[in-house]
């Protein structure tokens, strides 16, 4: 049995004309079984690039623990991994059998002091952006391999998605989702409170503690959740954080959801196996609603 842990529809430079979504899972099996045996050089823990239209292995990229996050840049010419070796590498594509760089925090060689969450992509600034369970989201300059800006948060931080036409980095801490502009703060370090205290970022506090959110990208009026609790998608209004839709179709945790690109419908992945679209207009022809 496997379990679905990130869904993420694909950039736009991978897209063929006229574009199509493509949606990308990764699934990670609850227990590991016996299948087959690891390709020559290759073990349980290397990561591979693979090639879409054939599905063939183009190349592996080894490392020392389990990776939970894997980020291509938006022109495919490098990939960013994490995990929990707590430490995030810069591999160049174009010379894949090249030894990493690593990006490092001042004064040591780890790049969080917990297992990295999740890391993304600013391609417009030559930035890359982490988040790891020692509650705190790091931007790193990709040039200097360097950090350049935190922001820390109260609880532990289960996701952190890009929402690419927005610009908005979605954060999921405890009970609480925060909404990051991309842009790094102005202030080279800095903290979001759930207190009451005042804060530039939008937080809201719901009900339970979300696993996983994604902004509509074009109404930019909702968002929607998974939870680790509970097997439920909810949508929820984005001002005040409202609950407006309750999808009772998974048998178990969901781990991931993710809006298409068009805003037209979202998915969601969860510990049952399985990945389920949602269309946020139900009834509109679109897709495979047709």
């Amino acid at each position: 049995m496997v379990q679905v842990t990130r869904v993420q529809y694909g950039a736009p430079n991978f897209q063929p004309t006229p574009p199509k979504p493509r949606l990308v899972v990764l699934i990670s099996p609850r227990k590991r079984p016996p299948l087959h045996e690891p390709s020559p050089g290759t073990n349980s823990l290397d990561r591979i690039l693979w090639d879409t239209n054939t599905g063939a292995a183009l190349h592996s990229f080894p490392h020392n623990h389990i990776v939970r996050t894997v980020a291509i840049s938006p022109n495919a010419s490098h990939l960013l991994t994490g995990g929990q070796e707590k430490k995030i590498r810069l591999f160049d594509l174009a010379r894949p059998e090249a030894p990493p760089s690593f990006l490092t925090k001042p004064g040591g060689d780890l790049s969080h002091d917990g297992t990295v969450r999740s890391v993304v992509w600013d391609k417009d600034r030559a930035v890359g952006v982490s988040a790891g369970e020692d509650r705190v989201v790091r931007w790193w300059d990709l040039r200097s391999l360097r950090e350049t800006h935190s922001l820390s948060v109260p609880d532990t931080i289960t996701s952190l998605e890009l929402s690419v036409p927005t610009q908005t980095l979605c954060l999921t801490f405890g009970k609480s989702v925060s909404f990051v502009p991309l842009e790094a703060p102005t202030a080279s370090t800095s903290t979001i409170f759930t207190d009451g205290t005042e804060s530039p970022i939008h937080t809201l506090m719901l009900a339970y503690r979300p696993s996983s959110a994604s902004l509509h990208p074009v109404f930019e009026d909702r968002f929607v959740t998974g939870s680790a609790d509970d097997p439920w998608v909810r949508v929820h209004g984005f001002n005040e954080g409202e609950e407006r839709e309750v999808h009772k179709s998974h048998h178990g945790p969901v781990h991931c959801v993710e809006y298409s690109p068009d805003g037209e419908m979202y998915a969601s992945g969860s510990e049952d196996g399985t990945i389920r679209l949602w269309q946020t207009i139900p009834g509109k022809p679109y897709g495979l609603w047709r």
